[in-house]
């Protein structure tokens, strides 16, 4: 009797320890994802936009700021007495990704192309430095630790919106600390002809993520009406999931373009 009773304490003893140990192996396991998550997409994804930008630059420098293209000033840019030189821009339609005057300087050479990097973009107030790529999409430009630029909107300089995406969490989250931008701060974007400049105007703190109206061409909220503009213009609008760790909602950034300076 004595010998059944220790053997069925041995019993629940090993399952005790048998569930333990698959407990902490579940721990340990989900602990290495999070890191992975949240410490080292970041690690190569900050590194990667790092190196793109640094090549960004040694391909500028050397090609004498964009000496071998066209020459053709970009559609919709300012002409030198500031005033628009085209009223035609192009409006998105689709919603926002899942996850920011004068001279007649280009804005940017050719077509840009999907995926691929072709300007920087800077904000002084957040330390920012990072690549403009085309396109939207996670696995060939946002989550390399890229702005994405929304197809269908216009081009650094040019009349109408140039509308970007970032992470604001994993994968070099670019725009983590978007928040902390303030109306009158300043957001450069360079490119191999010219560094644009914009100033913030607009934070939208929150909206739909479908809310495609705030990358048309003239950027105005469908959710928050009040929010947004109503006249032709050169826009800037950073876009990011809020609130952070959720891809819920977006939180909005717009700027309008200050000045125009030609690459040396």
């Amino acid at each position: 009797m004595h010998h059944g009773i220790r053997r069925r304490r041995a019993r629940r003893l090993r399952v005790v320890w048998t569930g333990g140990e698959v407990l902490v192996t579940v721990g340990v396991v989900l602990l290495l994802l999070v890191v992975h998550q949240l410490w080292w997409t970041n690690l190569q994804a900050r590194r990667g936009a790092e190196r793109k930008v640094e090549a960004l630059e040694r391909e500028w420098k050397w090609r004498g700021g964009g000496s071998g293209s066209s020459g053709s000033p970009a559609s919709g840019g300012l002409d030198s007495s500031g005033s628009s030189s085209s009223s035609s821009s192009t409006s998105s339609s689709s919603s926002l990704p899942r996850t920011g005057v004068g001279g007649s300087a280009r804005s940017y050479e050719g077509d840009p192309g999907t995926s691929r990097a072709y300007a920087v973009l800077v904000v002084p107030r957040l330390g920012l430095r990072v690549p403009v790529a085309e396109g939207v999409g996670k696995r060939d430009v946002l989550n390399k630790g890229y702005v994405g630029h929304y197809p269908g909107t216009q081009q650094p300089g040019q009349a109408g919106n140039f509308a970007v995406a970032g992470h604001r969490n994993t994968h070099g989250e670019p725009f983590r600390y978007l928040p902390r931008l303030r109306v009158k701060d300043t957001v450069e974007v360079e490119t191999g002809a010219a560094t644009y400049t914009y100033v913030v105007d607009q934070v939208l703190p929150q909206t739909s993520s479908r809310d495609s109206g705030v990358v048309r061409a003239v950027p105005r909220s469908l959710v928050k009406p009040g929010y947004g503009y109503r006249s032709p213009g050169h826009y800037l609008t950073l876009t990011t999931c809020t609130p952070e760790f959720t891809s819920k909602y977006r939180l909005v950034v717009w700027g309008k373009l200050a000045s125009v300076r030609p690459r040396a």
